[in-house]
């Protein structure tokens, strides 16, 4: 991951209140400050790797506005912290792909079903079993009898969840209940390149490896009655099921097409960044359009990964149950994206300014009344999905109107990683951790016990802290918490 000129340079921190930590203009180039949500704990962990220097390098983007921030889940990543946002002018300001990241629209979409626990027990091992037949999982898994066309999966990344819908994976209503609508428009897949377009082609419906998972899972504990009901969240002990991943090598392989784009658009517009990792073109020019454009291509062919694999859960329920998935409810309660950038308005000093707004490891948490939430939830705020590690719990929260003063509108998108995947492999073996997994009643199928061991949940931090601090905060409120009945692990 390494950055070529990182010292191990003492980031200046001013406490501002509870969980609020700014990062001042401490040194030449910054043109805003940062900011940090975190408890003391949390920050402390931060202060040990290149989080905050990785937050203070951010506000030297050209066109930046208000402050970087860094949301409680922040930890490092490539040129943004993952955990991170920012937000620059639409006219004057860039697009960076080290602020969205090489697994573009990695996200989350939740299902809620009729079940209660004490319904799927007796089945849950069989479906955990049919659901790891039918959903590939594991490095360079794909599915043998689904197969698409080039010139198919260039309609797919074009026209989202919608061209699936319309060949018979899934329900008409399921794009109402995605961001975006499961489409994002400027796709063009002739901004991407035929080595991205081969990696896509067979991976279609899979999970992937490392963090990605599918979880059955219920829940635990409801916070706020009113929007759980909304979003179909009815009592304690009802079944849910979880599913997170991404864009597989197409997206990882548009942004390395990009990345070198862009190093070279840094030269070309003079653009004076402190570390190259952030790498960058002004929004307007042609390397950005183009590399917006097959970003949007990514984003798309994420969310049909995600709505292909729904419709082998639900498949997967019905060759468990021999009954028909509507039977068991299993609707879509929404699907977010993760690493993405977006044009959006945002107050900014008293105006409203059109900005690019990058999430790189967070969450959209738009407020109750936005017009960018689906119709049904719109009185009440945006589900935000945020997935634990595995083995622990996972949350629905609520977008809240102070997102959009503190945040541009986003909080964190999971636990965040307290050590490395090989520190982690060092330190377990995969064959304990399923044990002890098993020994807490929760079932697991996983394709190599190696991802157990880098996906424990003490190589991550605490997910419950870290919405804490989001609810503290009032960037996004709890609404429930889901537990794990069974995991099923690329």
């Amino acid at each position: 991951m390494g950055s070529h000129k990182f010292s191990h340079e003492k980031i200046p921190l001013e406490k501002i209140e509870n969980c609020i930590w700014r990062i001042p203009k401490y040194k030449p180039g910054m043109r805003v400050p940062g900011l940090v949500f975190a408890n003391e704990k949390l920050i402390k962990k931060m202060q040990t790797d290149r989080t905050l220097w990785q937050s203070a390098n951010v506000t030297h983007l050209p066109g930046i506005y208000k402050h970087s921030v860094t949301l409680p889940d922040g930890h490092e990543g490539y040129g943004f912290p993952i955990g991170g946002v920012a937000a620059t002018d639409y006219d004057e300001g860039v697009i960076s792909p080290g602020g969205v990241g090489y697994d573009i629209n990695c996200g989350v979409r939740l299902l809620s079903t009729t079940l209660s626990e004490k319904d799927l027990k007796p089945k849950l091992k069989q479906l955990a079993n049919i659901i790891f037949r039918n959903v590939p999982s594991g490095l360079g898994s794909r599915r043998k009898d689904f197969r698409i066309s080039a010139s198919e999966l260039d309609s797919v990344t074009k026209e989202g969840v919608k061209w699936l819908i319309k060949k018979g994976f899934g329900w008409s209503e399921d794009a109402e209940h995605c961001e975006e609508s499961g489409c994002m428009r400027n796709a063009n897949p002739q901004k991407v390149s035929p080595i991205a377009k081969k990696r896509g082609l067979t991976q279609l419906g899979t999970l992937g490896s490392g963090n990605h998972f599918l979880e059955i899972q219920k829940v635990d504990r409801i916070y706020d009655e009113n929007k759980a009901e909304t979003y179909g969240i009815n009592f304690e002990g009802q079944v849910t099921v979880m599913i997170h991943c991404g864009s597989r090598g197409y997206g990882h392989q548009v942004c390395s097409d990009y990345l070198r784009i862009m190093e070279n658009a840094t030269h070309k517009y003079h653009i004076n960044i402190p570390d190259r990792e952030l790498a960058c073109a002004p929004g307007k020019s042609n390397e950005a359009k183009d590399y917006y454009q097959a970003m949007a291509c990514a984003v798309n062919y994420a969310f049909s990964n995600r709505q292909a694999i729904m419709h082998w859960v639900r498949q997967s329920f019905k060759q468990t149950f021999n009954q028909d998935p509507e039977t068991f409810g299993l609707r879509l309660v929404y699907d977010v994206a993760h690493n993405i950038a977006k044009v959006e308005t945002h107050k900014v000093n008293g105006g409203r300014k059109k900005v690019w707004v990058h999430r790189k490891g967070a969450t959209r948490a738009f407020p109750a009344g936005h017009e960018d939430i689906p119709v049904d939830y719109r009185s009440k705020g945006q589900p935000v999905l945020i997935p634990g590690s595995m083995g622990t719990s996972s949350w629905i929260l609520s977008g809240a109107e102070k997102a959009m003063d503190l945040s541009f509108g986003s909080t964190a998108h999971g636990a965040g990683r307290m050590m490395s995947r090989s520190a982690a492999k060092r330190k377990w073996w995969g064959e304990d951790i399923r044990i002890n997994l098993e020994k807490r009643d929760i079932v697991v199928k996983a394709a190599s016990p190696i991802v157990l061991a880098e996906e424990a949940d003490d190589a991550y931090k605490n997910v419950d802290v870290v919405v804490d601090v989001s609810d503290n905060l009032g960037i996004a409120t709890k609404v429930a918490r889901l537990t794990p009945m069974a995991v099923i692990k690329g």
